[in-house]
């Protein structure tokens, strides 16, 4: 065979193979929407796409399964609820703003916004300069009353209350755990939700530690969910986020295996900072499963995961409701898709979005601030494939992530097929090159 013909005889057969595995993958995919009848609606955090992931950042209504409502020209959105007078609130992060304080501007801004859902008006906006657009937002915020709003503030790392503008109370993590010199120049702890558990009590996800903290204004800590018990620190050290600030050898980081890197708990029943029976709802992220955790004789235990759904397995998950129905609503980020899921495994609701979506509100209700326990019995649904390469398919989901044209069905069977079709299309070109010079 000449060179040629060997050119010619691999490109065709790069294609081919190209399109013959995304064929056949989607055909045989499964359907990641669900339809119901339409009485469903649920707001949705876009936090983007693209590089950084923070592009074309939204706020999304679905009624049923139609998309109803939208708006967006923000970078990134979060956390969103639904007052009580219909406004919608959300956390959001936006580049463009000139009142930069010790940044250069225009600087990138972060808060929370209160918005009009008839005109699509921001009614109210309180916001600040960050260092820059990666692991400094606000994440989450909740209104208390009397003009007061709480936030979660990842560049200070601190909570904050805020009324006109003004901050009346702030709880600083460094009274906490070992900081460093400036938390504004590193992603330390990533402190990433804040929920009110009653009247000055609060619940907060500290993402970089694997831990959940509940925090009472005018005492501090009261109860950390999966206490550092001395094992290794590996998962809360990496890419520079927690140190030993203090050279004792040891960081305060909670097991890996009980949770790692979790977003948006849910408090589901249970006293706060005792040793009774508690529950608590939680999207494992850097698990890609849902868990439930249980207090049991002081200690806390997972209970209940979920890892698959509709066929699906999760991939970073970052929000977990427990509806008041019983049924559990997840944000799936890296898949694109929110589902509503019953204890015994059916998915009964489902849509998925263009953009990576960080969090999901069933409305009017929210978040309820109590919720049904799961019995420890094992997980609902499926469990997760144990198909592929750990590294690619990880690599395949990081690529939806950049790219939100690629289907949540690209993993990584579908990332080495296409490795291998450009490496023949490569080598039959080269061919070709060599024939023709």
């Amino acid at each position: 065979m000449d060179t040629q013909t060997r050119g010619t005889a691999l490109v065709v057969a790069g294609v081919a193979l190209l399109v013959l595995s995304l064929g056949v993958s989607a055909a045989v995919a499964p359907d990641a929407s669900v339809d119901d009848d339409g009485e469903r609606r649920t707001l949705v955090g876009i936090q983007g796409g693209g590089p950084g992931w923070h592009e074309h950042g939204s706020i999304l209504e679905f009624t049923g399964s139609e998309q109803t409502w939208q708006v967006g020209d923000t970078d990134s959105y979060f956390d969103v609820s639904e007052l009580e007078n219909g406004s919608v609130m959300a956390g959001f992060m936006d580049g463009g703003y000139t009142e930069c304080g010790p940044y250069e501007s225009p600087c990138t801004h972060t808060g929370f916004r209160i918005i009009d859902p008839d005109s699509a008006e921001i009614t109210y906006e309180y916001s600040f300069p960050v260092r820059n657009q990666g692991n400094s937002e606000v994440h989450d915020v909740e209104q208390l009353g009397g003009g007061e709003y709480l936030f979660s503030d990842m560049e200070n790392e601190r909570l904050a209350v805020v009324k006109n503008d003004e901050t009346v109370w702030q709880w600083n993590a460094s009274s906490y755990y070992e900081a460093p010199e400036d938390p504004t120049t590193t992603d330390w702890l990533h402190i990433n939700d804040v929920d009110v558990l009653s009247a000055g009590v609060y619940m907060v996800s500290v993402r970089n530690a694997n831990q959940i903290l509940i925090v009472e204004r005018g005492e501090g800590v009261i109860e950390t969910i999966n206490a550092d018990r001395g094992g290794p620190d590996d998962s809360c050290t990496k890419r520079g986020q927690l140190a030993d600030q203090d050279g004792d050898g040891d960081v305060q980081c909670g097991s890996p295996e009980v949770l790692d890197h979790q977003h948006n708990p849910q408090w589901l029943g249970g006293e706060p900072g005792g040793t009774g029976e508690a529950a608590v709802l939680v999207a494992d992220s850097d698990n890609d499963r849902v868990a439930e955790l249980h207090r049991i004789d002081g200690e806390w235990e997972v209970a209940w995961t979920l890892e698959r759904a509709g066929g699906i397995d999760l991939r970073w998950p970052r929000d977990a409701d427990r509806l008041e129905n019983g049924n559990t609503l997840v944000t799936d980020t890296l898949n694109k898709r929110i589902f509503e899921i019953t204890r015994n495994g059916t998915v009964v609701w489902s849509v998925r979005t263009e953009r990576i979506p960080y969090e999901a509100d069933r409305v009017p209700y929210g978040e309820p601030a109590r919720g049904e326990w799961y019995a420890g019995d094992g997980p609902a649904g499926e469990k997760r494939s144990s198909l592929g390469i750990p590294v690619v398919t990880w690599a395949a989901v990081m690529l939806r992530g950049v790219f939100p044209w690629l289907p949540f069905w690209y993993t990584g069977p579908q990332l080495l097929t296409t490795l291998a079709s450009l490496g023949l299309v490569g080598a039959g070109g080269r061919d070709l090159w060599r024939a023709r010079n």
